[in-house]
This record gives C-alpha cells, structure tokens and sequence, in this order.
C-alpha cells in the first residue's frame, strides 16, 4: 500500500477539508481509518504527519498554534480503547469537548489564551501544558507536558478549548520559570488586568508548595503590594461615585490614653463607621498562618464592635465585581448610625 490508495469506502474529502485539521485515533476509527492506514499516510511524501501517539494532522505541513493545542488535548484526553467508538469524530459532534475528556490547557498556553500581554505566544512554546487528573497514565511526550493534579479546577472555555482558570494556569506557569522578572510579569498582569485576585493566586502558590522559592517569594511581595494599591483604588472610587460622605483616610485608631486599636482604612467618625479592606493572603504557604491572620483581624472586629464602631469588611473582589453593591452596604451602615447608641470616644491618628 502506499499514500495514494484509498483508506476506505468512505470519502475522506471532509477530513481534508475539516478545521481543526487533527484527529485522534479514536475519531479516524469513526470513519473508517485505521492505525495502519493513517500511519500510511505519513509516509515520507505522504500528505499526512503524527502528530502525536495517536494523533495525526491532516497535512503535510507545520501545525498552526490551534492545531498544536487540539493535538496536545487529543493526546492528553484519549479514552482507554474499550470506550474508542463512543467518542465523537470532531469537537462539538455529540457531548461537547468529548475527545478531550478532563484535560484542559494549563501553564504559559492557558496564559496565552486567556490574552496575558506577559505570556509568550502560542507558537513560540517548545511545550504546551495539559493539566489532566493524577490517575491519567500516559507520560509527556514531544510537545505535550502532562501536568497532573489530585483536584481538577473548573474549566474554562476559550477559543473552544477547555483552559484552566487563570490562578491555576499561573501556578503551572511558574513552576517552569526560573526568571523573577518574568514571574512577578505574569503574576502582576493577572492582579492589574483584573484576572483575579491576589489571595486565588498566592493559594495556588501555596498548594503548589513554590512559596519557599525566593525568587517566587519576591514576585509575589510584588502582587501583594499591587493587589492592595488596586483595591484602595476601588474603594476611593466607590466613595466619589456613589456621593458617600468623605471619610477619613487610611487611620489609627486608640482610646484616650489607652492601647491602639488598630488601623482601618476609611473611618466615618459622626457615624462610628469603619471599612477595612481584606487583602490578607498567607505569606508562608501554611494554614494556620491563613487562620491566624482571620483570628487577629476577628479580634479586633470585635473589639470596635463593642465600643459601638460598626466595621464594614469589604474585599478586592467584591470591589471588582459588585461596586454598586458594597456602596450600598456602606451606605446602610452610615444610615442605621442614627439608630444606635453614641459609641466610645477613640482617638483617630493618621496611620
């Protein structure tokens, strides 16, 4: 047999003309190809390559940047051989993504889709990650890096391929990296352009155990710092958008000749009303740190609280994605001020 005999009965014109041009072995079998008579087809001349073990593009020539993705899930995504003739011919036939199974692209390609101005583009990678579950058996094999985890995120959908969310996308990319510049790049763009917030970020760090790396530790003093200065941004801007009564910046507050209270970051005095924004994101990769630090900000909630100082707690998220919304609350507390008893003197100091 060579290139040029025919595969099967079936006319194969819509496998040329299909985009993307990749299919697996278990989508060839679906038309009628099998192994042998796709593996002819990648003789030399022939108009077919593989791709991958058990994935073949259907021309001759170099893989554009999709097809190295659908290649790489294809790969990554295959079903055992018993299931092979339940899974669709193309993406999109039957179950969507069904081909695909729980793999998803992860790492700089997952940054690359998801538009990070700081991510290489998709054809200069040597190596796309799929982030696939721990018990998946095949190996990383030429341009396919398997990434495996014990808890598989929720799926993202981009450009029809199945993407890790950003903050998991972005652990996988940086324990790659070895270059600081290029990490505390990555991990500023995802707090700057309003991916996510620094916490989703520095918890999949953490469980990713990089939080011991300097140069992963310096990036992320880095993201903190920016995450902070955004949310204080938010905050101002809440308050002049939605016509709050000014309120005193960024302040300590104590007793008359007694302990300091602690700082928050605006303060209504007329009203007792205090916001604090909660940017808090463990530093040392640990639990209990995260539990502490809930427990010393509780603390001293408390404390306000019961010498009649209402603390609202609001967070870079609920800034982001809810302004309207935590105007509100702001306003509802300063409004019920009226209805409750004076609170205690306290001294307020710039912070």
């Amino acid at each position: 047999m060579n290139h040029e005999t025919p595969l099967s009965p079936l006319p194969l014109q819509h496998l040329t003309d299909a985009r993307p041009r990749v299919m697996s072995a278990a989508q060839l079998r679906t038309h009628g190809v099998s192994a042998a008579d796709a593996g002819a087809h990648c003789l030399p001349g022939g108009p077919w390559r593989q791709l991958l073990p058990g994935v073949w593009l259907l021309h001759p020539g170099p893989p554009t940047s999709e097809e190295r993705l659908h290649g790489a899930l294809l790969y990554a995504g295959r079903p055992p051989v018993r299931q092979a003739k339940a899974v669709p011919a193309q993406p999109g036939a039957g179950e969507p993504h069904a081909p695909y199974a729980d793999a998803m692209v992860t790492g700089l390609a997952a940054l690359a889709l998801h538009r990070f101005t700081s991510a290489p583009p998709l054809l200069s990678l040597d190596r796309v990650d799929i982030l696939v579950p721990r018990t998946r058996r095949l190996r990383s094999v030429g341009f396919a890096r398997l990434v495996r985890s014990a808890a598989m995120p929720t799926t993202q959908q981009i450009a029809g391929f199945p993407v890790a969310p950003v903050p998991r996308a972005l652990a996988d990319a940086v324990a790659q990296l070895v270059d600081a510049g290029a990490v505390r790049r990555l991990l500023t763009e995802a707090v700057r352009g309003g991916h996510c917030e620094p916490v989703a970020v520095v918890r999949e760090l953490r469980n990713a155990r990089l939080l011991s790396l300097p140069h992963v530790v310096d990036a992320v003093d880095s993201l903190l710092a920016e995450g902070r200065a955004i949310a204080e941004d938010r905050l101002y801007r809440m308050v002049a958008e939605h016509g709050l009564p000014a309120p005193l910046w960024n302040v300590d507050l104590r007793l008359p000749g007694g302990p300091r209270l602690g700082s928050v970051d605006a303060y209504w005095p007329d009203q007792a009303v205090a916001v604090e924004l909660d940017t808090r994101a463990p530093r040392q990769g640990l639990r209990h740190d995260d539990d502490a630090l809930w427990s010393a900000y509780a603390r001293k909630r408390e404390h306000l609280e019961r010498l009649g100082i209402t603390v609202v707690h609001l967070t870079g998220q609920k800034l982001r994605d809810a302004l309207d919304q935590q105007a509100t609350v702001v306003r509802t507390a300063l409004m019920a001020s009226h209805d409750r008893d004076p609170a205690a003197y306290v001294v307020v100091l710039p912070r």
